[in-house]
């Protein structure tokens, strides 16, 4: 019989988080599982990249649930009023101010969904995936019968606002929490010690030999440039730090050489870049390509790969770049020792605009450290489907 997993994110945007999902679906023997992804919004560019095999289904009422999360509660109390629904004007006025005291908000869930029964449906593994996403976490522990019930961590929690009252509450409750870096655990681990004998390591998974046949698919770069390609993938946002190569381009180019930065990825921060960029004087050669669900092409045309992130969980982005065997620059988040071995098979590089200048300069200038990344990378096998057994 076929075990039933149920894994719950928030979407399927294009990022790392849905792609280390979806790859491991691919690797998970159709015999074996009964899949269930359970998204709080239809919404996303890798929504038609779940396999058939899949079942997909959303949260009712979340587009409501999300306002009242995201809007300022003072906003949402008046909405009521203006609409004269005093009695959840009230209700909510006091959950908020529970919630301001408690410093959590399991509270203001519990009043969202406190008309949501719990679902007949019972799985074998229920995972908060997209985590930490308190929502998603307290969903599964208080809304879904599973045997087994797992926490998945992608992200620093040292750097996103991790609310450590809501984990040390919360985290109790599953079998099983997974960070997708060693760093990633030892971070988790210092915030919340009390998980140490349920927390584990569990690398994203990545699929070599796939990427690299996906590399064959597409177009790649069209526009007939004949210098050095750069390329950076990642959403545009601060985190993932692509504002500190915009000066690092400018520079280069003031000093002559004959290069192009490309970015894969689309975010809340595209017009501020954009301004940067026009201000730089570069936006001929510092290229914002918007979303891309098939990377690899670019990669595999491109002659450096760049990772500014400010910080990160585990980078699969990095990890696929890997595949290609092109020299690699990345910025000193947690776990990128896990990635790449400093001047062996890339630089590392802290997170400021003057380091990643001078790591893209020291590899477009030395080609004898250039040539050696290379072979190193060629040499070293990249993770492959880091697939374990999860007791599923």
């Amino acid at each position: 019989m076929k075990k039933k997993v149920l894994f719950m994110v928030i979407n399927m945007n294009v990022g790392g988080t849905e792609k280390a999902l979806l790859n491991m679906i691919d690797v998970m023997p159709e015999d074996k599982y009964d899949i269930t992804i359970l998204m709080l919004e239809k919404y996303g560019g890798f929504l038609n990249a779940i396999p058939p095999r899949v079942n997909v289904e959303y949260l009712d009422g979340y587009r409501e649930m999300k306002e009242i999360l995201n809007k300022p509660p003072k906003t949402v109390i008046m909405n009521f009023i203006k609409n004269w629904n005093l009695v959840k004007a009230i209700y909510f006025m006091l959950l908020f101010f529970i919630t301001a005291i408690n410093k959590e908000r399991s509270l203001l869930f519990s009043g969202l969904l406190h008309e949501k029964v719990i679902s007949p449906k019972e799985y074998d593994v229920a995972i908060a995936y997209a985590g930490p996403m308190d929502f998603i976490s307290y969903f599964i522990v208080e809304k879904i019968k599973a045997k087994k019930k797992y926490q998945w961590i992608h992200f620093d929690v040292s750097n996103i606002g991790f609310n450590i009252k809501f984990a040390s509450k919360f985290y109790r409750a599953f079998d099983k929490v997974f960070t997708v870096s060693k760093e990633g655990k030892n971070q988790l681990l210092t915030l919340v010690p009390s998980l140490k004998s349920k927390t584990e390591v569990f690398i994203n998974v990545t699929n070599p030999e796939k990427i690299v046949d996906l590399a064959k698919e597409g177009n790649g770069y069209r526009d007939d440039f004949n210098g050095i390609r750069i390329l950076t993938v990642g959403r545009l946002s601060k985190e993932k730090g692509q504002d500190l190569l915009i000066p690092v381009l400018a520079q280069l180019k003031s000093e002559g050489f004959n290069i192009r930065w490309y970015c894969i990825g689309e975010g809340s921060a595209r017009k501020e870049y954009e301004e940067m960029i026009k201000e730089y004087g570069i936006e001929n050669d510092f290229l914002l390509m918007g979303s891309k669900s098939n990377p690899y092409t670019f990669m595999q045309q491109s002659d450096l790969y760049v990772q500014p992130s400010r910080h990160e969980g585990y980078c699969l982005t990095l990890a696929e770049a890997k595949c290609f065997h092109i020299p690699i620059v990345s910025t000193d988040f947690a776990g990128v020792g896990e990635h790449i071995t400093d001047r062996k098979t890339g630089l590392i590089a802290k997170a400021d605009s003057k380091s990643i200048y001078n790591a893209v300069k020291d590899i477009l200038e030395d080609s004898r450290l250039r040539n050696e990344m290379i072979y190193n990378l060629k040499i070293n096998n990249v993770n492959g489907l880091c697939f374990q057994n999860l007791d599923l």
